[in-house]
């Protein structure tokens, strides 16, 4: 071939579309029970924006961002996650005026320049929930609900939050002092990127996969030990909360996620026998982050989910979309005057909310039924000379293997009572 896909990026072929439907259908379900309204910022933004919002010394801003300058000499950069856009789009449209929480969601594409990997490519659709304006572990309770209830609905078993607290700007810093004290004491024995982490992202040290810092994470200070009474009494409320809700949870020390803007919560669910990535979403509060977008002091709490990566979980699970709906009629037709008719009938049915498939070329009615069959059609609408003349069609049943003479005026009443 001459031309291929970007690499990390790929095509949606119509047999997975399925999947992608069953998702979308049971997010808006979902959102609807809770009262979340979706909002579709742009993939592009300003540069700027995701430095500020994300972080600076964050691998997504560091590495991962597809960034250039548009021809106006603007740095702009294809959204590497939605957090950032939807807390412009929320300061620059006035939507901070409206009653608190403000609830939305977003589903749309995000691209992060990384090495493709089972369940991760450098495009993937992305859902995300946002809450704005309350502090109340009660909301934390219910976004982190949103995540559960749409893996429990699309039949995942096992569910689990993994949960930490990565406290706020008033007790964290102990904590990263402590951190980075006990780090300095392991030195030589932690890996290159870990020493890269300790003078410039501390906590990600906690998030480290190699083998050879597993030991030293293991002995690590935890910061549960070194919350304020505000963040203490947050975390104790929203452990409450979740233990009413009935959904089962742990506490993960190591959890802190990869962004700069965490406070307090934060969060993954896992799920139960899904490979060696157990979690399918992670997300977490960012109550100082509007402010460092240039708004008033606003509280928040979000999470996204890559579309991908739950269908790949789904397949290993064996979890399978019910079928997509299959054509109701398929017309075959033998000569111009029935074709000429089959054309009509077709635009006719299809005005009558009946999925009809026209057979083209000029094959014979038995191959033009292998086809329908092939379609999974449920009747097959035969037309040839004789029944032009006759002005009525043949109906077969290919479902059941029946076949009737039905007058083409009476068509639409009897295929209302056979599917509709």
């Amino acid at each position: 071939m001459k031309y291929k896909s970007v690499t990390g990026m790929r095509d949606v072929l119509p047999d997975e579309q399925p999947y992608w439907r069953l998702i979308e259908q049971k997010i808006y379900e979902i959102t609807y029970l809770y009262g979340y309204k979706r909002i579709d910022p742009p993939i592009l933004e300003e540069t700027a924006l995701f430095i500020r919002g994300v972080g600076e010394t964050t691998d997504i801003v560091e590495k991962e961002m597809y960034t250039f300058s548009d021809k106006g000499g603007n740095s702009v950069t294809m959204r590497p996650e939605f957090t950032a856009g939807v807390l412009r789009t929320y300061l620059q449209n006035g939507l901070f005026t409206q009653a608190k929480p403000v609830k939305l969601f977003s589903i749309g594409p995000v691209f992060r320049y990384e090495r493709p990997q089972a369940g991760r490519f450098r495009q993937h659709t992305q859902f995300n929930v946002e809450a704005l304006g309350e502090m109340d572990p009660a909301l934390d309770v219910e976004v982190m609900s949103i995540a559960w209830q749409l893996y429990a609905e699309l039949g995942f078993t096992g569910l689990k939050f993994q949960l930490n607290s990565t406290g706020c700007p008033q007790c964290r810093p102990n904590y990263i002092q402590k951190l980075k004290e006990y780090y300095e004491s392991n030195y030589d024995v932690i890996c290159n990127d870990c020493k890269r982490r300790l003078d410039k992202n501390p906590l990600r040290l906690l998030d480290c996969k190699n083998k050879t810092c597993q030991p030293v994470i293991a002995k690590a200070p935890v910061i549960s030990d070194y919350l304020c009474e505000e963040c203490r009494g947050h975390f104790s409320s929203l452990r409450n909360y979740l233990e009413l809700s009935g959904r089962d949870y742990s506490i993960n020390h190591k959890l802190v996620r990869g962004l700069d803007y965490y406070t307090k919560t934060v969060f993954e669910v896992w799920a139960q026998g899904i490979g060696a990535q157990n979690a399918m979403c992670g997300g977490g509060r960012y109550d100082g982050l509007i402010e460092q977008l240039g708004g008033q002091p606003t509280p928040g709490i979000g999470f996204g989910s890559g579309f991908e990566r739950i269908i790949l979980s789904m397949k290993e699970q064996g979890l399978v979309p019910a079928e997509s709906r299959t054509p109701d009629i398929f017309i075959a037709h033998m000569g111009d005057n029935a074709k000429k008719e089959a054309i009509q009938l077709a635009f006719h049915l299809r005005r009558e909310n009946f999925s009809t498939l026209l057979a083209f070329g000029d094959r014979s009615i038995k191959s033009q039924m292998k086809e329908a069959n092939r379609l999974g059609a449920s009747f097959a609408l035969i037309l040839g000379d004789r029944e032009i003349d006759e002005q009525i069609a043949t109906v077969k049943d290919l479902e059941e293997g029946s076949q009737s003479e039905i007058s083409l005026d009476q068509l639409v009443p009897f295929f209302r009572e056979k599917i509709l």
